[in-house]
């Protein structure tokens, strides 16, 4: 019972309370009209799902422009062009900036990030209006402290699928610490969408929450049914899930998807793609994508799951794809799905349905121990408020040592079926520390991430313990001002930092001025996507800022073949 008081808070109302706020907005805030339900004769994604089950595969396409005209132009074009070959993109997705996650009076003052900013239901119906199609408003709505007014503002535009529970757990804005006020937000979100009459998919997308951190993938699948418990069995919402960023092999993926089905028959929103597979130029991404999408495309034909495939662009990886390129990736994926059924009979299904064997019954034990777990620790378990929190603040490596079903071992648990992700980058840092040297003497090296994106971190971690090293954990989303304050009380010799979401310079600017400003000239090194949108931009488009980096006296790092000459130099 000690633990109790770090995983429950005062401060918090109950969650009936806030689910009774969300039901008196219900009555001013609901679905509103939009072409998609014109078009289709339906009243939500939900209910077209539905219809369409298992006649076709559903696509969806995604927007990556910062310009709000540029995307709705490129939604109408996509759509149009993509009619006229036959193809059908059922539901479009747009990057929302993270500064939307604020509450409204903080946006203005808030860093802006790589994706558009909408300010109130009327710039929502742009884009629910810029063609029929649904409408997917995915990152930094649900979960976050601004969530209320964007939930509202999309309901009442047409939007019936409102993400992404999974950031809850996981994404930390700049300079907010308030659990208690995100955690009040997101239920009083979850209440409004849970009064609409009618049905709205709440999204989460498992690979941005705890599930894209834990070790083991039926933890993963545990961590579906723990959210559908909170959302669905306490609240009354109806839960949709997402994966797929980071499963490499068909046959986890396919797996994946059978486990889903058989704990879930809430239709899913779409299976995303397997981005990190994309490394090579345009040609060699092709590959990646046809691998992904088949596998997806053969798991629907099996089990209609109501998900939409993701035909991401080849150029992903090198840029934001354009109008041609998008429209490029949707009829390939249309024509894939004709191929589909022939592969799909020369596949092992007993051997795929028995990895959803282990993955179920894995996860289905994960989730009772967890929710047994946390009543344990004086978390009322039919408080959906109380248990976000809880969970929340045990973080994914606490909870899945605590109550993660695989057996116990010399670091940690050993996983019953290993996550993809961390089994390729152990693997990865494996083959880069067998062509080096050993350091001479054990450096203390403090890690830490600018933003939600921890997998780089993880690789730079396991790299440099390999080599020797002490890692000290600078955490994830972590201010630059923290960051150096406790790798100067840590008495770290280096700081690594992982960085992706479009805001490098910024950042190392943080932290090399923090840096100065208790007069120590610690090495920085900075490594991951090193760019960001010039405040003089006219297209929205990141540009690398490397060399601005290096101009600051920070060592950019574009693999870790960089981090290694920074390090023996301190030597």
């Amino acid at each position: 019972m000690s633990e109790s008081p770090l995983l429950t808070d005062p401060r918090l109302p109950p969650g009936a309370d806030l689910l009774s706020r969300g039901r008196a907005l219900a009555r001013d805030w609901r679905v509103g009209p939009c072409p998609f339900f014109a078009e289709k004769a339906v009243t939500s994604e939900v209910e077209w799902k539905r219809r369409i089950g298992n006649s076709r595969i559903m696509q969806h396409a995604h927007i990556g422009f910062r310009n709000v005209e540029r995307t709705l132009g490129a939604i109408a074009e996509v759509h149009d062009r993509c009619t006229t070959q036959g193809v059908t993109v059922d539901r479009f997705g747009i990057t929302l900036d993270w500064s939307m996650g604020y509450p409204q009076p903080l946006r203005e003052k808030a860093a802006r990030g790589t994706g558009i900013v909408l300010t109130g239901p009327e710039d929502f119906a742009r884009i629910t209006h810029a063609a029929p199609a649904a409408a997917h408003f995915g990152d930094f709505m649900i979960g976050l402290p601004g969530c209320v007014e964007n939930t509202c503002a999309a309901l009442a535009a047409g939007a019936t699928s409102v993400g992404n529970l999974g950031q809850y757990f996981t994404f930390r804005l700049p300079y907010w610490d308030d659990d208690v006020a995100t955690t009040e937000a997101t239920v009083t979100a979850l209440g409004l969408i849970a009064a609409q009459e009618t049905q709205v998919l709440v999204h989460s997308n498992l690979d941005d929450g705890f599930a894209g951190l834990f070790l083991d993938m039926a933890s993963a699948l545990g961590m579906v049914l723990v959210e559908k418990h909170i959302v669905e069995g306490l609240i009354g919402a109806r839960l949709a899930h997402c994966h797929g960023h980071h499963f490499s092999d068909p046959l986890s993926r396919m797996a994946f998807h059978a486990a889903l089905a058989r704990v879930s028959d809430t239709p899913g929103t779409m299976i995303f793609g397997n981005t990190v597979a994309y490394q090579t130029g345009s040609a060699g991404n092709y590959a990646s994508l046809a691998s992904y999408l088949l596998a997806d495309m053969m798991a629907l034909g099996r089990w209609a799951t109501g998900h939409a495939v993701n035909p991401v662009p080849v150029t992903e990886n090198q840029r934001i794809p354009d109008v041609d390129e998008i429209v490029e990736a949707q009829a390939f994926a249309r024509r894939l799905a004709d191929h589909a059924p022939h592969h799909a009979a020369l596949t092992d299904w007993p051997r795929v349905e028995a990895l959803a064997d282990r993955l179920v019954a894995g996860g289905r034990a994960f989730a009772a121990s967890v929710l047994t777990g946390l009543a344990d620790r004086g978390v009322p378990g039919d408080d959906p408020a109380a248990l976000l929190l809880a969970i929340r603040r045990m973080g994914p490596k606490r909870l899945e040592a605590l109550f993660g079903q695989g057996p116990l071992a010399a670091r940690g648990r050993a996983p019953l079926v290993a996550a993809e992700w961390a089994r390729e980058l152990d693997e990865k840092a494996e083959r880069w520390v067998a062509g080096q040297s050993a350091l001479p003497r054990r450096l203390r090296v403090c890690v830490g991430t600018s933003d939600v994106h921890e997998h780089g971190k993880y690789l730079v971690e396991q790299a440099l313990e390999g080599m020797g090293a002490e890692v000290l954990d600078g955490g994830v989303s972590t201010d630059a001002e923290a960051l150096v304050a406790q790798a100067l009380a840590e008495g770290a010799e280096a700081l690594a930092i992982s960085t992706y979401n479009g805001v490098a310079l910024g950042y190392a600017q943080a932290v090399m001025a923090a840096l100065a400003r208790q007069g120590v000239a610690l090495p920085v090194l900075i490594g991951g996507k090193l760019n960001q949108i010039p405040d003089t931009s006219n297209t929205g488009l990141p540009v690398d800022v490397t060399a601005e980096i290096a101009a600051l006296g920070a060592t950019p790092c574009a693999g870790l073949d960089d981090m290694l000459p920074a390090l023996r130099k301190l030597l």
